[in-house]
């Protein structure tokens, strides 16, 4: 099975990429699923209008890892003007391959301004948000949509973003109003895929490395994005990309190499953030590496106490001690 993918004048390392995820796609994160094996990785969504206005924090959020990079960079909005000024900006940065738009995203707050999965119910400003953005970006721009907000016109949707310019298509197979509860529905990703020219990105329910096999099997799409399949779990990209390679499923990491992981990416989020914001962040993260392990709900409420890296350091290897 090919593993090559160009959007516009961009290749990536393979077609199994990391989608953007709120609260999670930061640099650290994204940088661990490179390694191993993410051929695309996204940044959280990136204000438009905090990038706009030189907002601190939203500058953080594009932060790359300089052998992570490039990356694609996920902006939302819903003004033309700042939208494009947003990308022009991100566009010259080398280590930022594509601009990502968010047209997706279901959060209540999000969509009360018109911006995210809201721009689905509205075809004519989303069409000039993306001939905005392309206008303004000197790298490939691509957008990211849902099933559609509560009917299905993802494949309408994605027609018009393929005349307005963009250069590829990222499907997430539910609807606004499903959020990201029931089934995601493929057969939309391979209805889209019959529609446009353009690369098309599959997401939604990628587990597994079989998922993600079927997924490319079944809706002949270009491209898989791991979403919440990923949380806890970079290994995944490197199981993925083996079992479509050679036809076998590697063995899940060993607890010592978990170990190793989460201390790694425990100290790339203090030298990011501080260590009082990381010892909060790192606790979803945690919670996620040790899913499914023995013990882990004692576990976590013992780390979710803890005020100190040191502190969660001496639970956690007290934890893997016991497990040997």
């Amino acid at each position: 099975m090919n593993t090559t993918i160009r959007i516009g004048s961009f290749v990536p390392k393979n077609n199994i990429f990391l989608a953007p995820m709120a609260g999670v796609t930061d640099m650290p994160f994204r940088y661990l699923c490179s390694r191993m094996g993410a051929g695309l990785t996204y940044t959280e969504m990136v204000s438009s209008k905090g990038m706009y206005y030189n907002d601190k924090k939203t500058e953080l959020l594009t932060v790359t890892h300089p052998e992570e990079a490039p990356c694609a960079v996920q902006i939302f909005g819903s003004e033309p003007e700042i939208m494009a000024k947003a990308a022009e900006k991100l566009s010259m940065r080398d280590d930022i391959a594509i601009i990502d738009i968010n047209m997706g995203c279901p959060a209540p707050k999000i969509v009360k301004n018109n911006e995210g999965c809201a721009l689905m119910r509205n075809l004519k400003l989303a069409s000039e948000i993306i001939k905005a953005v392309v206008k303004a970006s000197s790298k490939p721009v691509t957008v990211k949509f849902r099933k559609g907000f509560n009917e299905d016109n993802a494949v309408e949707f994605a027609k018009m973003a393929e005349e307005s310019g963009a250069s590829a298509v990222t499907v997430h197979g539910r609807t606004r109003e499903q959020m990201y509860s029931g089934k995601a529905d493929w057969d939309v990703i391979a209805r889209v895929k019959q529609a446009v020219s353009v690369p098309v990105i599959g997401n939604g329910d990628i587990f597994t490395p079989e998922d993600a096999r079927e997924m490319l099997e079944k809706t002949g799409c270009d491209a898989v994005m791991v979403g919440r399949g990923a949380q806890g779990n970079p290994w995944i990209f490197k199981r993925i990309l083996h079992y479509i390679l050679y036809g076998e499923i590697l063995p899940y990491p060993t607890d010592g190499e978990k170990l190793e992981i989460i201390q790694e990416h425990y100290r790339m989020m203090i030298e990011l953030k501080g260590e009082e914001t990381a010892v909060k962040e790192m606790r979803k993260h945690i919670a996620w590496y040790l899913k499914g392990m023995p013990g882990a709900a004692a576990l976590r409420a013992e780390i979710f106490q803890a005020k100190t890296f040191n502190e969660v350091l001496d639970i956690l290897n007290e934890y893997f001690s016991r497990l040997q």
